[in-house]
């Protein structure tokens, strides 16, 4: 099938036949049943029905073959804090049974029969990684504030139910990112407003009284639903984002509406417009909102209008900040995306990945042109994305002026320790001498070099397998 998806699915039904012909061949029982030692699980190509079969507390690591980040194996390993390297491509797995290894999921690096001074290297870098989680801990009801007292927000990008716990627990001020379109993926046709309603909802009073930004649908790209086909030959800049929902009042009106319901009596929504690439985009889902604001309000809710905010992804929206800032109340830059366009990059193509860099110097620009075109229209700015969730990324991003960065909740609490560290002043140093740079690679060592120098690098990564690279 065409959407990767689905394709990866096409993993889970294998597996599933393998298994069936496991069992009609009569094979012997799985030495899971006996398995009393940690194991790091190896395979050709794992999945998450295996990764069910063996006690977790006895799996200390992942490695496949095939696979990819978006494997069901690789998202559960990541939830669970499994260090994992998927794609090892022509790893003789077959020979590894009972083999000593070590498997590094920052550097995505596996080691088979490990010397004595590299076991003790890593068994190093598993002591200082329990020794940042319980500073982490500590952190987590403390606001993410530098050492001369500059305050920056943390938020978290979400999409499911169970994401609002997880990130309470690490400390999150509230959602920069609701992602709608994954309650949307899930099913097979489009939620009915009611359902939409219950949703956001549970969203809106799990976080309650901290702000809920809730993106309206964002499909197209590489995001699609199985039960709405989009085919086009350059789908990134083709019917995506705003373009769609637009071209369909009855889902645009369906999604507001159900929000601005969920809304009520707690007042915590702010509505975010993806895909923006001008002007009387905005213009048109803002008339639609006030419609369906007025509308809910009639029915007796009680509700407030909503604040409105858009996306900063694609250039065009970088060059109309100020015209657009004098429009919305909140604006939030996707990372991820105005890289891609800004480097007519597909980050999903593995021939260019190579050149798809989040601290190219065109895209450090352009984030700081942003701050600069918008200064004086009191609107509020944020970043979301991987870039946010970098701590080096957090540190250019603090120092430009943004007032806050939207993450997934198991990267917060390494940027708010590494911001804490720093004095804001330290932070527009290393901004400084990073924006005259040339290369991504330049700007990527040089940060490095910078924060080894404030004494912090340890927080970011740790310092043994810095040294193994």
């Amino acid at each position: 099938m065409e959407d990767p998806y689905l394709r990866e699915r096409a993993t889970d039904i294998r597996d599933l036949g393998r298994r069936i012909l496991s069992h009609l061949q009569e094979k012997t029982p799985s030495v899971t049943e006996e398995l009393t030692e940690p194991v790091i699980i190896v395979g050709e190509e794992l999945t998450a029905s295996m990764l069910g079969e063996f006690p977790l507390d006895k799996v200390k690591g992942l490695v496949s073959v095939m696979g990819s980040s978006s494997s069901h194996v690789a998202i559960l390993a990541r939830a669970m804090g499994i260090p994992t390297v998927m794609g090892a491509v022509d790893l003789p797995y077959s020979k590894l049974d009972k083999v000593d290894m070590i498997v590094d999921g920052y550097s995505g690096q596996i080691f088979t029969y490990p010397s004595d001074a590299i076991i003790d290297s890593y068994q190093q870098i598993v002591d200082e990684e329990r020794l940042l989680e319980s500073e982490y801990e500590q952190l987590k009801d403390l606001p993410c504030e530098t050492l001369d007292g500059q305050r920056i927000g943390l938020y978290v990008n979400t999409g499911l139910l169970a994401d609002i716990n997880r990130s309470l627990d690490r400390g999150a001020e509230g959602v920069g990112l609701y992602r709608t379109e994954v309650p949307f993926m899930i099913r097979d046709r489009f939620p009915t407003e009611a359902e939409q309603e219950q949703i956001y909802r549970q969203q809106l009073q799990g976080f309650a009284p901290a702000p809920v930004t809730i993106r309206t649908l964002d499909v197209g790209g590489d995001k699609a639903l199985p039960y709405f086909p989009i085919k086009e030959e350059n789908p990134f800049l083709g019917w995506r984002g705003i373009r769609v929902t637009l071209d369909h009042l009855e889902i645009f009106m369906a999604q507001i509406r159900a929000m601005i319901k969920a809304s009520a009596g707690l007042h915590n929504l702010k509505i975010m417009l993806p895909m923006i690439s001008n002007v009387a985009e905005v213009e048109e889902a803002q008339s639609l909102i006030r419609r369906a604001y007025a509308e809910v309000k009639e029915e007796g809710y009680d509700v407030i209008m909503p604040k409105v905010g858009v996306m900063i992804e694609v250039p065009a929206a970088v060059y109309q900040v100020k015209e657009l800032a004098g429009m919305v109340d909140f604006m939030s830059v996707g990372s991820n995306d105005l890289t891609q366009y800004l480097l007519a990059v597909d980050r999903n193509n593995s021939r260019v990945a190579g050149l798809y860099h989040t601290f190219h110097p065109a895209v450090l620009r352009a984030l700081n042109d942003i701050v600069e075109q918008t200064k004086g229209e009191g609107i509020k700015l944020s970043v979301c994305g991987e870039m946010a969730g970098d701590p080096l990324g957090a540190i250019l991003i603090m120092a430009m002026g943004y007032d806050t960065l939207s993450m997934s909740s198991t990267s917060l609490p390494k940027v708010k320790a590494v911001l804490r560290k720093l004095t804001m002043e330290q932070a527009e140093d290393m901004l400084a001498q990073v924006m005259s740079l040339a290369h991504a690679d330049a700007v990527k060592q040089t940060l490095m070099k910078l924060v080894r120098e404030a004494g912090v690098e340890r927080l970011i990564r740790p310092s043994k397998t810095a040294a193994l690279q």
